[in-house]
C-alpha cells in the first residue's frame, strides 16, 4: 500500500492522474478537475526529457504490467483515462493502447489502493471497427475488477472554443464558401455533447461513487444536416444551401485515407456516423440524476460562446492547409527536376561573367536539386513537417540572398525568378504555422 494512501488525505489534497493528457479532450477534463479543486497530474508518454512537476510517465504501449505504474500512481486518488487512438501505427495498437496498458493501470490501482477510476470510452457498436471493439472490451474488463470505476461513453464531442480531428472536418464542411458540404444527405442522427459538459461530468465522476456505463449525449437528437447548419450560422457565414456528396464517393475517400493512414475520419468513424450516434432514450435523464449535470443543447452552447474571426479562419483554412502543403511539394519537386535536367552548358552560360562562375555552378545546381527533392519527399510523407518547412524557408532565403547579390539581373527576370520568392517565403511561414495540428 502507498505510504500516502488516499484514505489518509483530506479532500482538499485530492489528486487526479489524467492519462492521455496532451489530447484535445483532456484539456477540458483537466480544466473541470481544477474547477472542482483537484490537483491534476498529467500522464504523458516519455518524450526523452525530464518530466515536469505536474507530469507522470504514462506510456500505455510500454507500461503493460501493473508494476510499471507504481511510481506514476504515487499519491493519486483518482485516475481519468481519456487516451485513445483512431488508427494503429507501430507500437500504438488498439490492443496495447485501449486494453493492455489501461488494464495494467487499473490493476495497479487495485494493488496500490487508488480508489477511483474514470474511463472515457466511446458511444457506438463494437462491430463498427477495432477502435470501438477494443474500447468496449476494456470497459467490461475494468468493471469486472474490485475497483470503484465508471465508464462514460459520449456521442460526438465538440467545443466552441476549438476543434480537432473529425469535428474540425465537420466544421470545415459547414463553413465551405457558397454551400455547405454534406456527406450523404445529412440525415443521420447525432446527440452531440460539448467537451465542457463531458469534462464536468468526468470531474463529478472522479469524486463520486457511481458504477457502470453511462452514455453521454445532448438532450435531443439532431441530424447531421442540422448540426452543420448550426455551426454555419454560429460562424456567421451566409447561406443554408448544401451540396450532398454521394455515400459511395465519401466511402471511397475514407477507404483511401484509411489505407494511407491519414485523414480525420477513418472507416470506423464513417460507419458510426451512418449508423447514427445516439444514446438510449433514458440516458440524459439518468446522467442528470446520478451526476447532477447533463449535456446542454448545441444551440444553447453556441449562444453562450460567440464566434470570432479566428474561428472562421480555422474552419476555412482546414482544406486550404493541405492544399498549400501539396502545392509546396509540387513546387519543390519541379525545382528539383529543373536542377537535375537543365544542361550544364545552360547553367554555365547563366553564370558567365558573374562571381557565381567560380563556385562550380553545375555541381551547386545538382546539389540544391537533390536537397529540394529530399525536402519535398519529407514534407509529402509528413515526416517532421515543421522541420521540412523551416529548412525550405532557410534554403529559399539563402538562394534569394546569394543569387540576388551575385546575379542581380535575376530580379528583373520576366518570369519573376527571384521576385516570386517574396511570395514563397510568407507562404512557407503560413504553412509552418498551419502544420501545428494539436
Amino acid at each position: 500500500m502507498d505510504d500516502t494512501a488516499p484514505a489518509q488525505r483530506t479532500d482538499a489534497a485530492r489528486t487526479a492522474l489524467v492519462i492521455g493528457a496532451n489530447g484535445f479532450l483532456a484539456g477540458y477534463l483537466i480544466a473541470a478537475l481544477h474547477r472542482h479543486g483537484w490537483r491534476v497530474l498529467r500522464g504523458v508518454r516519455d518524450s526523452g526529457r525530464a518530466l515536469r512537476e505536474d507530469e507522470r510517465a504514462a506510456d500505455l504501449a510500454r507500461m503493460t504490467t501493473p508494476d510499471a505504474w507504481r511510481d506514476s500512481l504515487r499519491g493519486v486518488d483518482a485516475v481519468v483515462n481519456v487516451a485513445g487512438i483512431l488508427r494503429e501505427t507501430g507500437m500504438q495498437t488498439f490492443q496495447t493502447i485501449h486494453i493492455d496498458g489501461p488494464l495494467a493501470l487499473a490493476q495497479a490501482c487495485v494493488d496500490h489502493g487508488v480508489p477511483r477510476f474514470v474511463q472515457i470510452s466511446a458511444l457506438g457498436q463494437a462491430e463498427d471497427g477495432g477502435f470501438l471493439a477494443s474500447k468496449h472490451r476494456f470497459d467490461e474488463a475494468l468493471l469486472a475488477l474490485p475497483l470503484s470505476a465508471v465508464v462514460l461513453r459520449p456521442s460526438i464531442v465538440y467545443a466552441a472554443s476549438g476543434s480537432y480531428g473529425g469535428t474540425s472536418l465537420l466544421r470545415a464542411l459547414a463553413a465551405f464558401p457558397g454551400w455547405q458540404l454534406l456527406p450523404g444527405d445529412g440525415h443521420w442522427p447525432l446527440q452531440p455533447v460539448a467537451a465542457e459538459d463531458l469534462g464536468e461530468i468526468a470531474a463529478r465522476a472522479a469524486a463520486g461513487t457511481q458504477r457502470g456505463i453511462y452514455e453521454i449525449g445532448g438532450p435531443r437528437t439532431m441530424t447531421l444536416r442540422e448540426y452543420q447548419t448550426q455551426w454555419r450560422r454560429w460562424l456567421r457565414i451566409d447561406g443554408t444551401r448544401a451540396i450532398d456528396f454521394p455515400q459511395s464517393l465519401v466511402s471511397l475517400q475514407v477507404a483511401i485515407s484509411e489505407r494511407l493512414g491519414r485523414g480525420p475520419v477513418g472507416e470506423t468513424m464513417w460507419r458510426m456516423l451512418r449508423r447514427g450516434n445516439i444514446t438510449a432514450a433514458d440516458a440524459p435523464a439518468r446522467v442528470r440524476a446520478d451526476f447532477g449535470h447533463a449535456a446542454r443543447d448545441l444551440p444553447q452552447v453556441l449562444a453562450a460562446t460567440p464566434s470570432q474571426v479566428q474561428d472562421r479562419w480555422q474552419a476555412q483554412l482546414y482544406f486550404l492547409a493541405p492544399t498549400l502543403r501539396l502545392a509546396i511539394v509540387a513546387l519543390w519537386l519541379l525545382s528539383a527536376v529543373a536542377g537535375w535536367l537543365t544542361p550544364a552548358a545552360t547553367i554555365e552560360a547563366m553564370t558567365a561573367g558573374s562571381p557565381m562562375q567560380a563556385l562550380q555552378p553545375v555541381a551547386l545546381a545538382r546539389a540544391t536539386a537533390t536537397l529540394d527533392a529530399v525536402l519535398a519527399a519529407g514534407l509529402l510523407i509528413g515526416w517532421r513537417p515543421r522541420w521540412m518547412l523551416g529548412l525550405m524557408g532557410i534554403s529559399v532565403l539563402a538562394y534569394t540572398v546569394v543569387f540576388g547579390i551575385l546575379l542581380p539581373m535575376q530580379w528583373l527576370d520576366p518570369l519573376g525568378g527571384l521576385a516570386k520568392n517574396l511570395v514563397v517565403l510568407p507562404a512557407l511561414a503560413v504553412a509552418w504555422v498551419l502544420a501545428d495540428r494539436r
